[in-house]
């Protein structure tokens, strides 16, 4: 059902899996003692992990849903470096609502570098050619500023819009509840903006 990797211009996009990935290599940067790990959790519903083997189990969670249909979790590396892990990027399809949700997170060097943006090009045209989706959503914590920019920006080019903030409705691990802003952008749109590109242009047989 989702592709097992897809390549834009400078990016590679893996299914996470224990075997596409080292564990021990992805922990370093999700453990409590990662580099920058605090800024990078705060807008984000998962702690660090406590464990190399909290790493390896949350890969095999990851490798269950994507060949379950729920979920597809993609590791993201540079194509000029690409045993390195730049971050992670999901897409959660909702079949009974007809759409799908994406997330992302990338370490502080890779960000404000345009990743964000080329890899949601790459995850519209699953959700939209491959999945037939009809609403691709994206919601942010109210209070990540750089994310909000950045979702705007790529949005917006995508051919969708900023809906609103939603009260009380994302719940992190530790039973904060915060508020988001709900950015979505439909199919017809986005084939209207865009043109809709075939996906097949970007999977790696």
């Amino acid at each position: 059902m989702f592709p097992r990797e897809l390549r834009t211009e400078r990016l590679y996009l893996r299914a996470a899996t224990p075997e596409t990935v080292d564990p021990l290599t992805l922990y370093q940067h999700c453990s409590r003692d990662a580099p920058g790990i605090d800024d990078l959790t705060r807008y984000l519903t998962w702690d660090p992990h406590e464990t190399p083997k909290a790493t390896h189990d949350f890969l095999t969670d990851c490798e269950t849903a994507f060949a379950e249909g729920e979920a597809a979790n993609y590791v993201v590396t540079p194509r000029e470096a690409p045993d390195e892990v730049a971050g992670m990027t999901g897409l959660r399809p909702d079949w009974e609502h007809d759409r799908a949700e994406m997330g992302l997170w990338l370490r502080p060097a890779h960000q404000g570098n345009g990743y964000a943006a080329e890899r949601a090009r790459a995850l519209a045209r699953v959700a939209f050619d491959r999945l037939d989706c009809g609403t691709l959503v994206v919601t942010v914590n109210v209070d990540n500023e750089p994310s909000l920019r950045a979702v705007r920006g790529y949005m917006d080019d995508l051919g969708g819009r900023e809906e609103g903030t939603l009260r009380a409705f994302m719940r992190y691990e530790g039973g904060e509840v915060v508020d988001v802003v709900r950015f979505s952008v439909t199919q017809s749109e986005w084939a209207a903006a865009t043109g809709a590109p075939p996906v097949s242009d970007l999977v790696v047989d």
